[in-house]
């Protein structure tokens, strides 16, 4: 019973081992390497397959999908003679695992001394800022080498990248020391140049601004101008609508003289010659005749008129309306006359007599006729 029971133990034992080696299942993307009698036989792919007992064995399990590998640095040698260390990146894939088994014992390490050689003939040629700034050139020809030396052995080198690339430290001090001396450069020239147009928009704005002064200031001046000029011919007309006489001609002079004497630098005043005849005038006009002269400045003798009864107080004024319609009317008649005679004939001038304070002999001035009235003004009358 006992020695029935272990030989059954170890069929059953004997039967699980062949069917473990009879069937295999295949995952998806893996491929085994079967040989038969220690020769290749052939390569499974994903499913289940049959195999023969203690004939077939199983050489290698290659997976397909694509693999990514990292070297430590590299010390590679640039041109210029300076050493860098580089780290290196390698995306591959099997695309035929019977040459990846049997071509090369490990393709793993043949991929990466074949990095290594590459990479440093492509640095060889090229110096340190050159190095820096040519990845995707070095990356393209790590590749086209790397593709091609390892088609045979059944790899497809999809990708390749520098990982990194660390100059020396003193190399990588000097560079920082050079970079911070190309911002502060540019920090510089960016601070001149927006001083510069900061400038050169104070300066526009300042001769506008001044531009604009010196036209208010012209506008004002001539405006103060105009009516200055206006101000004079109103006093002007005024004057000679009023026809002023010698004596109040001589009372003006008279207020001015202070004016003229009122400078502190004013040391000395001269009393001008006409100033006798001016206070005679003066004297004429306050009421005290001269010896021999009357009021007027005529030879008779000046009698006071006493207590005279003004000849105002039977003044009536007229209607504020009324006025104001006759004087429409007379600027009206005015303005009429002074369109048909536009050109008036000169009139012949009365003979202006010796004022009362001329030395004989006296010769009258000469005749001069006067000029024509402006445009819209009234003729002056006779």
């Amino acid at each position: 019973m006992g020695a029935g029971f272990i030989v059954l133990l170890i069929l059953v034992a004997f039967a699980l081992i062949v069917l473990f080696r009879t069937v295999r299942i295949v995952p998806q993307q893996t491929a085994l390497i079967i040989e038969r009698l220690g020769r290749y036989a052939r390569t499974l792919e994903g499913g289940i397959h049959f195999l023969i007992p203690f004939v077939d064995k199983v050489r290698a399990n290659v997976d397909l999908r694509e693999q990514v590998v990292s070297f430590p640095p590299q010390p590679v040698i640039t041109s210029d003679n300076l050493v860098v260390n580089i780290d290196t990146v390698i995306y591959y894939s099997v695309i035929d695992a019977k040459s990846a088994v049997y071509e090369i014992a490990n393709f793993i390490q043949g991929i990466e001394q074949l990095t290594v050689t590459t990479l440093r003939n492509v640095i060889g040629s090229l110096d340190l800022e050159q190095t820096l700034t040519s990845r995707d050139q070095i990356n393209a020809q790590l590749r086209g080498v790397l593709d091609e030396a390892t088609g045979k052995w059944g790899i497809r080198v999809n990708r390749v990248e520098l990982k990194a690339i660390d100059p020396p430290m003193s190399i990588q001090e000097s560079m920082e020391k050079q970079m911070k001396a190309e911002r502060d450069r540019r920090a510089v020239i960016l601070i001149a140049e927006g001083s510069k147009q900061s400038n050169i928009l104070t300066a526009e704005g300042e001769k506008q601004s001044q531009i604009l002064r010196a036209e208010g200031s012209a506008q004002a001046r001539i405006l103060e101008a105009q009516g200055q000029a206006r101000a004079i011919q109103q006093v002007f007309d005024a004057i000679h609508r009023g026809k002023p006489t010698q004596k109040l001609l001589a009372y003006q002079y008279l207020q001015v003289l202070p004016q003229i004497a009122r400078g502190d630098a004013n040391k000395m005043w001269i009393i001008p010659s006409e100033l006798t005849d001016a206070l005679r005038g003066i004297g004429g006009a306050l009421g005290v005749p001269e010896k021999g002269r009357g009021p007027d400045g005529d030879d008779e003798e000046w009698v006071d008129p006493g207590d005279a009864q003004d000849v105002f107080q039977e003044t009536v004024l007229e209607d504020p309306k009324q006025a104001l319609a006759e004087a429409r009317g007379m600027a009206g008649k005015a303005s009429q006359e002074a369109t048909e005679h536009a050109a008036p004939a000169s009139r012949v001038q009365p003979t202006v007599g010796p004022p009362a304070d001329a030395v004989p002999p006296y010769e009258p001035p000469p005749f001069e006729p006067p000029a024509p009235p402006a445009e819209g003004t009234e003729p002056p009358r006779t």
